[in-house]
């Protein structure tokens, strides 16, 4: 299946051979690859958004039933990409073939269960009430109101680096915005742009089997960033899914700031995810629970957004400590997605060992010079409170210990964090009984908390939430995984008569 490196605008693949292109990179081999892909210009994107805004009425007017049929015909294309999918991405990203099986698997239950919540009308689709009239209400009649939810529109979905299936091209974002009824235009990540165009022929042959109206998908193909801007600035755009980091969500949310119109912009932006460790757990089952962590931290290299950087442990725990550091040090280095991630990961290790008040524990072997190898460092709460950079994100396999030594620094610590995805707590059925109000205060710290579990792995499902207070993600309200997902695309309409 040859890759053309155009972009496709309502079911035509289109490229400017004058402009500006790009090429992929292979992590595994640190080099530039052969295939090249046109930016996708100003006058593509507005004949995608003509498109788009041209699909919206008849693609919003099929019943939920047709759109289940066609999120099932997407999941099936999908699959039928087969073999040539995943060896694309491991070329592209240097993720290994087991974890990107994985996640196809996952991105293709996404789909399926955005329909399965349509064709059994599910929640959030059932949300509606009704308030029956009442004629012979004093001083006034009161009149029957019913309260409906409609999709808003069409939305700009940006893919993920680390994520190119799930959180990508045809992704949660994609999949929610189509469940809810509103067509798609994607700015693909240009870590994998060959991954994006294989994903977008599934999404084409999806299209044509189910005679969708040819705007209801576009996917913009571009390494430059002003595309980006034009597209969520573009009048037609009445939502945007974000998943990236914290600096270029903040440029795209100044230009929507200058719209006309304000629309939301439901970004996922990264977390700490800190873990929480009561002493009596430390002491029972500290290396049991030192070895799951770094599992934790370590994969994906330490690319997932609930990978668990920063661990507050009792001061005093050296078994725990012992078998962190051994886990660390017998860990493989291995690729970081870009050259721009790795570069950003040195510079943060950086600063680790800049700060006086932080110990390096261990770190694993550098196999490769272009590889991120696992760290591990620790420093007391004073520190910690003393460096905001102590409390950012580092996107790769590094994880910081806080020892406190005290219930109370313990709070501090707690109350000094950002907002975050997730957190975890780990204690015995007694510590967590005692400590009830302070995982009470760590609830509003976080979108999901994890009683005794590693926080890596999201479930797709009604119950799930993955987002979190600023800057977690940009709307605390809003998850990006499970079936509430559907709800940032759809708006309340109450109908009174």
């Amino acid at each position: 299946m040859a890759i053309t490196g155009l972009s496709y605008i309502a079911g035509q693949w289109l490229g400017n051979q004058e402009g500006k292109t790009f090429q992929s990179f292979c992590p595994g081999t640190n080099e530039q690859l052969p295939t090249t892909f046109y930016d996708a210009t100003e006058a593509q994107l507005e004949q995608a958004a003509e498109a788009a805004q041209a699909a919206f009425k008849p693609y919003r007017n099929l019943s939920n039933q047709q759109r289940a049929e066609f999120l099932n015909a997407i999941a099936q294309e999908i699959m039928n990409l087969g073999d040539i999918l995943i060896e694309t991405t491991m070329q592209e990203t240097n993720l290994p073939r087991q974890r990107l099986e994985g996640e196809r698997m996952r991105t293709v239950s996404q789909l399926r269960a955005f329909a399965n919540a349509l064709e059994q009308d599910l929640a959030p689709l059932n949300l509606n009430y009704v308030d029956e009239a009442d004629a012979n209400r004093a001083p006034l009649p009161k009149p029957r109101t019913e309260l409906n939810y409609i999709p808003v529109g069409v939305v700009a979905v940006f893919g993920a680096s680390n994520f190119p299936y799930a959180f990508s091209t045809l992704g949660g974002d994609t999949a929610a915005a189509l469940a809810a009824g509103c067509p798609v235009i994607v700015k693909t990540h240009n870590a994998h742009p060959a991954t994006s165009e294989l994903m977008t022929k599934a999404m084409d042959s999806a299209i044509k089997q189910c005679d969708m109206p040819s705007g209801v998908f576009s996917m913009l193909q571009g390494k430059a960033y002003s595309i980006s801007h034009q597209l969520v600035a573009h009048p037609v755009i009445k939502a945007v899914g974000f998943t990236g980091s914290f600096n270029v969500a903040n440029a795209l949310i100044e230009t929507i700031n200058k719209r006309e119109e304000a629309i939301p912009f439901y970004g996922e932006l990264g977390s700490v995810n800190p873990q929480v460790i009561f002493k009596d757990k430390a002491s029972q089952d500290g290396a049991t629970l030192a070895q799951q962590l770094v599992a934790s931290m370590l994969m994906g290299n330490g690319q997932f957004c609930t990978s668990p950087g920063v661990w507050f442990v009792p001061s005093g725990q050296k078994e725990f400590e012992r078998a962190a550091i051994e886990a660390i040090k017998a860990a493989s280095s291995d690729t970081l997605l870009t050259p721009g991630i790795l570069k950003s990961f040195i510079s943060a290790i950086a600063g680790f060992e800049s700060n006086a008040g932080v110990t390096k524990l261990g770190k694993g072997q550098l196999e490769k010079p272009y590889h991120a190898d696992a760290h591990l460092f620790a420093c007391d709460v004073e520190t910690f409170l003393a460096d905001k950079h102590l409390q950012e994100e580092v996107f790769g396999p590094c994880a910081l210990i806080v020892r406190y030594d005290s219930e109370e620094l313990l709070i501090q610590a707690i109350d000094s964090l950002a907002g975050q995805l997730t957190a975890s707590v780990h204690g015995t059925e007694q510590e967590l009984s005692q400590n009830a109000a302070l995982i009470s205060d760590l609830h509003y710290k976080v979108g999901r908390i994890t009683l005794g579990q590693m926080p890596t792995g999201v479930e797709i499902c009604a119950s799930m939430n993955h987002g979190g207070p600023f800057p977690s993600s940009t709307d605390v309200r809003s998850t990006s995984v499970g079936l509430q997902a559907m709800t940032r695309f759809l708006r309340p309409l109450c109908i009174q008569s």
